[in-house]
């Protein structure tokens, strides 16, 4: 970590996510918060829901590709000034146009499809490989310190001093972010070369889309997420029916037990950056999400025993832990395994394929909800997770294990005569 903190542009492109993230939270948080208010509606709260995540699934070919043909870091700075530019009509009248809100979250979303890939896709060029685990630890720990000040005061600045005061902290978040993405990083970015046919946009997205069959790896690693991705979006519906029912919270408990499981994730990121090179991606990968399902499992089960508010504290603080490593080393996994050329596609393909799957969860465990009894419901949800594990640390291992086969091979006929077969050669 310190060999991290040491590198001058990783630093200013970890503090500028660290601000934008923060702004995006309260944002995120506080939106549609105020149309519910405002309207009495679940149906236009769920409406302002879908504006922030449709564009990110609709526009991740063209932001993938773009991602990999402009400058990275240019458009991580032109992100962040567009998203300013765009929010600031809120503070007309207080920002009391649902259709304005509407538009801003539909816009934000559609920018922040094009910053993911090309923030993830930079990293490795800033810290290389062997550091890039350690790297993203730290961005995971950005993304847990970032919601848990961001979901906080968004919802303290919104009940105090109403949306306004929102829009304008998160103008001046973002605005940060801008002024630490200005200045050139010391190993620029370079373009990719357009492809050649009669759309190049397809084209270039295409290709991106072939490296999943090139490689193995991003298989494996699509397919645990696919799954894990499933389960989140049965969580976000299953937790609050789960606190208000078997442990008869209300919305406070609600807001608190999803708020501390950043804690966990504060921790985790830590070790990740500390430990970084000592941890492989695929197992940080598949034990963080075989944990992530086991605990959830125990968590689901535990009110036949107690419901004790100190206990679910502890274990939804403690689950955010597995959550960091399951996403820290998958994503150093989609890093590591896809060609530099290619990333900004991969990645941006990567990120809509989750949301995509966690909007599928969502409205699975929304219309089931009303047909099948919670308990069954929460069970299927761990072992989703628990599947996605084992997938990770078996279908992984058994590609570790043939290269070293294939190693171990190469060196006993490198060091022993022709002819000679030892005892080692016949156990292979």
């Amino acid at each position: 970590m310190r060999d991290l903190l040491g590198q001058r542009a990783f630093v200013r492109l970890w503090t500028a996510g660290v601000f934008a993230e923060t702004g995006e939270w309260m944002l995120q948080i506080a939106l549609p918060v105020f149309v519910y208010q405002a309207t009495g509606s679940a149906g236009s709260t769920a409406l302002a829901m879908a504006a922030g995540i449709l564009p990110m699934v609709l526009l991740s070919p063209v932001a993938g590709v773009l991602a990999d043909r402009w400058d990275r870091q240019r458009i991580l700075w032109g992100v962040c000034l567009a998203q300013v530019v765009i929010a600031a009509p809120l503070l007309i009248n207080g920002g009391h146009s649902l259709v304005l809100i509407y538009l801003v979250m539909a816009a934000q979303s559609a920018l922040a499809s094009l910053f993911e890939p090309a923030r993830n896709a930079l990293t490795p060029t800033l810290v290389g490989n062997e550091r890039l685990t350690a790297a993203n630890g730290l961005m995971g720990f950005n993304s847990s310190i970032s919601r848990l000040a961001g979901s906080s005061l968004g919802g303290l600045v919104l009940g105090t001093s109403g949306l306004g005061w929102v829009v304008g902290s998160y103008l001046a978040a973002l605005s940060m972010a801008t002024v630490l993405l200005l200045p050139r990083f010391a190993t620029p970015t370079r373009p990719v070369t357009p492809s050649p046919g009669r759309n190049p946009m397809l084209t270039a997205w295409l290709e991106g889309i072939a490296e999943f069959r090139r490689e193995r790896r991003l298989r494996i690693t699509g397919m645990t997420l696919a799954l894990a991705s499933l389960a989140q979006g049965m969580f976000l519906v299953l937790f609050v029916v789960f606190i208000t029912g078997p442990l008869a919270g209300g919305d406070a408990e609600v807001g608190l037990l999803r708020g501390v499981q950043a804690i966990g994730g504060l921790v985790a990121g830590m070790v990740i950056a500390t430990l970084g090179r000592r941890a492989a991606p695929a197992t940080l990968m598949g034990t963080g999400t075989l944990v992530l399902g086991l605990v959830s499992g125990v968590i689901w089960n535990l009110p036949q025993f107690t419901t004790a508010n100190w206990v679910y504290l502890a274990l939804f603080a403690a689950v955010g832990a597995p959550a960091v490593f399951c996403t820290s080393g998958a994503l150093t996994m989609v890093q590591t395994s896809v060609r530099p050329e290619y990333a900004g596609r991969v990645l941006a393909t990567t990120f809509a394929g989750m949301a995509g799957f966690q909007t599928v969860g969502t409205l699975a465990a929304g219309a089931l909800i009303g047909t099948w009894r919670l308990d069954p419901l929460l069970d299927l949800q761990a072992a989703l997770l628990v599947t996605a594990g084992l997938i990770a640390l078996i279908g992984l291992r058994r590609r570790t294990d043939r290269r070293r086969e294939r190693s171990a091979r190469a060196t006993a006929a490198t060091d022993h005569p022709r002819g000679v077969v030892t005892s080692y050669d016949r156990s292979l």
